[in-house]
């Protein structure tokens, strides 16, 4: 094998290894994609005899999987606003202060934010339980707001350390303040910020299956996250062509929640330049 044949060997194997890695994650993806709207969907990827969108029906006309929407996205949309607003809040002291336990403290949030769930799901129970708070919807929101929180804050206050605290000291001078500041003059410029944290903050609790799992007890509180789980029980034998069809609406919400926030995304980068220049 000469160098010009090794050459092209070395070229072309990252790419066909790349290839066949795109194509084992594509796979199952189109298996939902047909399943979906294949009225004999079957375990195996095939092409339809016919399509139809009778599964998708029966899945938006099932009041259970339609409660099972709504509190998914109220306790994924809850938690996602709280953390970025309980973020904001504690982030501004961290970025704009010179604090005495400002560097430990700043370790510490790092530390929590790789700290397993699983880890603390024991002693949460129990808190649960002694609270009164097991078996409920808004205590479930409160657990992941309190997960979520470490990531928001050390994100947060990243992104507020690149705004030029002469812009806020502006304001000031204008007679606004420390909040309206934070409101009018930080937050549109973390508009990037902010969705990101939104955005990672939405998705991980809206696909969280074991901390409703555990926290959860009557099947009518459940998201949609454990929804999907019941499929596998709900009709003896399980439906994959409903399966897939709830699997593509559940997907849904995250994929809408990203292309919407690139707007807001590419006004803020604007934004902050503009103010820059």
């Amino acid at each position: 094998m000469n160098s010009k044949q090794r050459k092209w060997i070395y070229n072309i194997l990252p790419y066909t290894i790349l290839a066949i890695v795109g194509i084992c994650f594509l796979l199952p993806l189109l298996w939902v994609l047909v399943a979906s709207v294949d009225p004999h969907a079957m375990q195996s990827l095939k092409m339809p005899d016919r399509l139809t969108g009778n599964n998708y029906v029966d899945v938006l006309k099932n009041p259970d999987n339609q409660r099972a929407f709504l509190i998914g996205l109220l306790m994924s949309g809850g938690q996602a606003l709280m953390v970025v607003l309980l973020g904001l809040l504690a982030a501004y002291p961290l970025s704009r202060y010179q604090l005495k336990f400002k560097k430990p403290f700043m370790l510490t949030i790092l530390f929590m934010t790789s700290l397993p769930i699983t880890a603390v799901m024991v002693p949460v129970y129990q808190l649960f339980l002694i609270l009164k708070l097991y078996n409920n919807i808004f205590g479930v929101i409160l657990f992941f707001i309190a997960s979520a929180m470490p990531y928001g804050i050390w994100m947060l206050k990243n992104f507020m350390d690149s705004v030029s605290i002469e812009l806020e000291e502006a304001a000031w001078i204008d007679g606004a303040s420390v909040f309206t500041g934070i409101r009018k003059v930080i937050a549109p410029l973390m508009v990037p910020g902010i969705c990101t944290v939104a955005i990672f903050t939405f998705s991980g609790s809206w696909g969280n299956f074991f901390v409703p799992y555990i926290l959860l007890q009557s099947p009518e509180r459940f998201p949609a996250s454990l929804k999907i789980y019941q499929f596998f029980g709900q009709y003896g034998m399980a439906d994959y062509g409903k399966l897939a069809a709830f699997s593509v609406m559940y997907a849904i919400p995250s994929i809408v929640l990203y292309i919407l926030s690139q707007r807001f995304m590419s006004k803020g980068f604007s934004m902050q330049g503009g103010m820059k220049g």
